[in-house]
């Protein structure tokens, strides 16, 4: 079964392919074609999620997975939250990204330092009378924010993530130990669930 995820991001679609490719025959918007995307107006990850995959399955008429994601840091309150992806701009590098927040968190003490990672993934599924049939499933990752930038694995702000368990940022762990228990990974699987029995 096909099935479209609403994302560019190659390194995203990568963690994505590793959970549900067994499963589905997963495409990226560009692969199917798909052109623009939806303006992401919510105020939650779910409202966001649940937008951009409304807005491809109603160009395509197929099954579509979009997630929203981001980094919630405590010290600031949640943020940078559902604006994690356009926190400095959408065309500004993460390392800059990154080297902002360790620097807004420089004098802030160890126990201060902790952040998720959360995500929230939407199916929508076409019905006969033109609806969507709406699925959500989400996860989280803790962890705090390290002291320096640290590792090559990963994107976004996984190098400035340590994870205490690990002793290791989320981007010097390797992929495959990422997927087993990162934000992404846990709401893929419970959504992997939910598709399989949807569908059995």
């Amino acid at each position: 079964m096909k099935i479209i995820f609403a994302t560019k991001n190659q390194g995203k679609l990568k963690e994505i392919k590793a959970v549900l490719g067994e499963y589905f025959d997963i495409v990226s918007m560009t692969e199917a074609g798909v052109k623009g995307e939806a303006e992401e107006t919510g105020k939650t990850f779910e409202e966001n999620s649940r937008l951009k995959a409304l807005y491809v399955t109603e160009l395509t008429g197929c099954c579509v997975l979009a997630d929203d994601s981001g980094l919630e840091i405590d010290f600031l309150g949640g943020k940078p939250g559902v604006e994690s992806a356009r926190f400095m701009g959408h065309d500004t590098s993460y390392d800059v990204k990154n080297s902002t927040i360790l620097e807004m968190m420089k004098d802030v003490p160890e126990d201060e330092r902790g952040a998720r990672f959360v995500c929230c993934i939407t199916a929508a599924i076409p019905k006969a009378d033109g609806e969507a049939e709406i699925l959500q499933a989400r996860g989280t990752m803790e962890g705090r924010i390290a002291h320096k930038i640290s590792g090559k694995n990963g994107f976004g702000y996984d190098p400035v993530f340590f994870l205490p368990e690990y002793g290791l940022t989320s981007a010097e762990i390797t992929p495959e130990e990422k997927n087993k228990i990162s934000h992404r990974g846990k709401a893929l699987r419970a959504m992997r669930d939910m598709l399989l029995e949807r569908f059995k």
